[in-house]
């Protein structure tokens, strides 16, 4: 967190944004986009899931403003437009990670060898 105290206001805009990147889904949407802009029904399809399913969570994305999307043509395209949340998504990942490596040595400690004369 910054060095500064927040005020209520911006800690609540912190929240919501971890509580939209909280839904696994929502966060294979951002990882599929992140190659470039979509479709719904690219995203249905890479993603296996369902139409109204991948709709609502690319709004949830969008009120949140993490990705934009624009009219070409029939479709709807939609892409990232705030590409920080990639650094955000590799921090957390680095840090998951180095707790698993952590609670792993925890359960299995390497073997001590027997010192014998």
């Amino acid at each position: 967190m910054s060095r500064l105290p927040l005020s209520d206001k911006m800690l609540d805009l912190v929240a919501r944004r971890f509580r939209t990147l909280g839904e696994p889904f929502r966060l294979r949407l951002l990882q599929s986009l992140e190659q470039g802009e979509k479709t719904v029904g690219e995203l249905v399809q890479l993603l296996d899931g369902h139409q109204p399913n991948v709709s609502k969570h690319l709004q949830i994305l969008h009120d949140a403003g993490l990705v934009s999307r624009r009219r070409d043509a029939n479709s709807i395209l939609y892409a990232i437009s705030d590409p920080m949340v990639f650094k955000l998504c590799e921090l957390v990942c680095r840090s998951a990670e180095k707790q698993t490596r952590k609670d792993y040595e925890l359960l299995h400690p390497p073997l001590q060898r027997s010192k014998r004369g």
